[in-house]
């Protein structure tokens, strides 16, 4: 069994991973399970970057106690066509570090004040970086398409979720509204996982 450590602190987001990738060979568990601690500065202008960031800071942390395990990262958020790709990298600390996922949205609403629902088009993106114990890197991108409503519509998912409604349900449904075995099959998460998964076997 090889050990995987995810580069965050979000046991939600390991549990998602771990079951999105389902590599019967991996264990994962997120940074606190595993006792260590990493906090870089994430300042990369694309997910990719980002995720490159938290992936090698958490490497090196492992490598400096002693620690024999792979590394897995992700960054992702939501990017507005209309807004030149806001919030992007700032979809986590859109409205201030600290604020709630009720003042991101109401701060994305107000940016998108008049603008009609056709033309919210926008999209969800996720990237993973993976480091094998040898400090081997791999990195994938997955991304799903849709547009941002007026108001958050269902009470599944997280984040964004509800208020996302992405084009496989014609626009007329959000991520918050379908089972987590539906959003498993169109999310970005999903997408970047299948990938890193077609890599790893």
């Amino acid at each position: 069994m090889r050990r995987v450590i995810v580069a965050t602190s979000n046991a939600h987001k390991a549990q998602e991973l771990e079951e999105l990738l389902n590599l019967s060979d991996f264990k994962l568990e997120t940074m606190s399970e595993a006792g260590i601690k990493s906090d870089p500065v994430e300042d990369a202008t694309t997910f990719l970057g980002n995720a490159q960031i938290k992936a090698r800071a958490a490497y090196q942390v492992c490598k400096e106690k002693g620690l024999e395990a792979c590394i897995l990262a992700d960054d992702s958020g939501i990017c507005v066509d209309v807004l030149n790709g806001e919030p992007g990298v700032y979809s986590a600390r859109y409205a201030g570090e600290g604020a709630g996922q009720p003042a991101i949205n109401a701060k994305l609403f107000k940016n998108l004040e008049g603008v009609p629902f056709e033309k919210r088009t926008s999209h969800f993106s996720c990237a993973l970086v993976f480091i094998d114990e040898e400090g081997n890197e791999t990195s994938v991108e997955g991304k799903v398409f849709g547009r941002v409503g007026f108001e958050p519509v269902g009470d599944g998912g997280f984040g964004y979720d509800p208020i996302f409604f992405p084009e496989e349900y014609n626009f007329e449904k959000s991520l918050g509204e379908i089972s987590a075995e539906e959003k498993n099959k169109i999310s970005h998460r999903s997408r970047a996982a299948a990938a890193l998964r077609e890599r790893l076997v």
